[in-house]
C-alpha cells in the first residue's frame, strides 16, 4: 500500500506539541537548519491572533508519527496587498511521496478562502521561506510557481568582548523597556518599517502576543527617545531550548527600528550596543538577529560594524493568489 492512502489529516492542536516539536526537530536536523523550537515555544503558537488553527493549520498522521505540517499565518491589514505567510515541513522519512506539495496546495486554497471572508476581493499573496542552501525546498516552491522575492541573513555576534558604544546625537535619551513604554514601542516599530520590504503593522492585539512571549526579555530591551519623542527601539528574547541544545547562551533580538526622523543619528548603534553589553554583563556567549540582505537603511553594514557576521541565509518564496 502506498503510504499516502493510509495518512491521517487533522489542524494542529496543543495536545500535539510534543510530536509537533519532535517533528522540527527532525527537520531541522537533517536540512541543517539552526533553529530550535521547544514544546513551550509551540503552545504560544495558539494564542498568535494572526493564526486560526483551527481552519488554517494541518498536520499529517502516519499512525503515531506527524508527518509533515502547515500553518498558515494571516497579517489583519492588506495595504495594499494582503500577504499571507505559510510555514510548515516533511519528516525525512517521508520525503519524496508528495506530502509537501500536497501541504503547499493546502496552503493556497485554504488561503484563498480565509482571505476573501476577511478581504473579499483585495489582491492576495502567499509566502513562504527556506534556507539558501536547501535545494529540494527550493525547488519545490519553484515547482509550484513560487518566485524568490527576498532574502534574509541571520547574523551573530560573539559578546567574548564588549562592545564599544557609538556616540549619539544631542538630545536622545536611552532608557529600559517596560509595560508603560508599549505603546510607545508600537508606534516606533510600526513606523520604522513601513517603507521595508513586505511591510505590515502591528496590531494591539498582536504585539500584546508578541511581548507576553516567554522567550521576552524586557531587561535586555530597549528604547530611545529624541527630544522627548519614541524614536528607536531594540527588543530581545531567550530561547531556553536553543540555548540547552546549544550548550550556549544566546540573545536573540527579533526588532531593531528606529523611526525615520531619527534615522543616521547613531540610535540603533547605540541601542543595540547597550542591549549586547547588558547581555554580556549577564553572562550571554553571543547574539543573533535576522535582517532584510537589501534592507534599505543599510542595517546589514550596521550590523557588521557593531561585530555581526552572516551565518545564513533564507530565501522568502512567494506566489501572487489574487492578483490586483
Amino acid at each position: 500500500m502506498d503510504v499516502d492512502e493510509k495518512l491521517k489529516r487533522e489542524p494542529l492542536t496543543p495536545g500535539q506539541v510534543r510530536v509537533w516539536a519532535e517533528l522540527i526537530a527532525e527537520i531541522q536536523a537533517a536540512d541543517a537548519d539552526d533553529d530550535v523550537f521547544g514544546e513551550e515555544d509551540l503552545v504560544e503558537e495558539f494564542d498568535d491572533p494572526s493564526c486560526d488553527f483551527a481552519r488554517g493549520s494541518i498536520a499529517v498522521y502516519d499512525d503515531d508519527t506527524m508527518a509533515g505540517f502547515c500553518v498558515l499565518q494571516s497579517p489583519r491589514t492588506a495595504d495594499p496587498v494582503h500577504e499571507m505567510r505559510q510555514y510548515g515541513g516533511v519528516h525525512p522519512a517521508y520525503r519524496g511521496r508528495g506530502i509537501g506539495s500536497e501541504l503547499l496546495a493546502w496552503s493556497e486554497q485554504t488561503a484563498m478562502e480565509l482571505h476573501e471572508e476577511q478581504f473579499g476581493s483585495q489582491p492576495l499573496a502567499l509566502g513562504g521561506s527556506s534556507l539558501a542552501g536547501n535545494t529540494s525546498a527550493v525547488t519545490l516552491f519553484a515547482d509550484h510557481g513560487y518566485l524568490q522575492a527576498r532574502w534574509f541573513h541571520q547574523m551573530n555576534c560573539s559578546l567574548s568582548a564588549a562592545v564599544p558604544a557609538p556616540e549619539v546625537a544631542s538630545g536622545v535619551e536611552i532608557v529600559g523597556f517596560t509595560d508603560q513604554r508599549s505603546a510607545d514601542g508600537l508606534l516606533v516599530r510600526n513606523e520604522a518599517f513601513r517603507d521595508h520590504w513586505s511591510p505590515a503593522d502591528r496590531t494591539p492585539e498582536s504585539w500584546a502576543h508578541f511581548l507576553a512571549a516567554r522567550a521576552f526579555r524586557p531587561e535586555f530591551s530597549f528604547m530611545a527617545y529624541l527630544d522627548g519623542e519614541p524614536t528607536g527601539l531594540v527588543l530581545a528574547h531567550e530561547y531556553d531550548a536553543y540555548n540547552k541544545v546549544r550548550g550556549i547562551r544566546d540573545l536573540y533580538i527579533p526588532t531593531v527600528a528606529t523611526r525615520r526622523a531619527g534615522r543616521r543619528r547613531g540610535i540603533a548603534s547605540a541601542l543595540l550596543a547597550t542591549a549586547l553589553n547588558a547581555a554580556r554583563t549577564d553572562g550571554f556567549d553571543s547574539a543573533t538577529l535576522d535582517v532584510d540582505a537589501d534592507s534599505p537603511t543599510g542595517a546589514v553594514g550596521l550590523y557588521e560594524r557593531l561585530g555581526f557576521v552572516v551565518r545564513e541565509t533564507r530565501i522568502v518564496h512567494r506566489k501572487t493568489l489574487r492578483p490586483a
